[in-house]
């Protein structure tokens, strides 16, 4: 089992949150967060200087057994995507265990 944890932009998040849903990853959490990229210039925006270096993004907590890691991680790419920086980053990590509290399985079944 893995851990994927994805930073994605905001704007994206619907996108990604029903593509998955597509490939039956089902359950995960998320939640909204700042950060500081790499981009250290303003933009302006109709005269308003604006700062690019706390960015508003969303994250994403995704555990799925072995066989899902690869077409979880290429769902997030392709629908995270815009190509412009600030896009976004994927980890992954390995998960020991896992269970269901209210059956108490454990292991991938409690995944599921």
């Amino acid at each position: 089992m893995k851990k994927i944890e994805a930073i994605i932009r905001k704007s994206k998040f619907d996108e990604v949150r029903d593509a998955l849903q597509q490939i039956e990853v089902n359950f995960f959490s998320y939640w909204d967060v700042t950060g500081v990229g790499n981009e250290k210039h303003g933009h302006v925006y109709r005269g308003v200087s604006y700062s690019t270096t706390d960015i508003q993004r969303r994250y994403l907590s995704i555990v799925v057994s072995d066989d899902f890691v690869e077409r979880t991680v290429e769902t997030i790419l392709k629908f995270a995507y815009t190509g412009s920086v600030g896009d976004g980053k994927i980890f992954i990590s390995p998960i020991e265990e896992t269970y269901r509290i209210r059956t108490k399985e454990s292991g991938e079944i409690s995944l599921k």
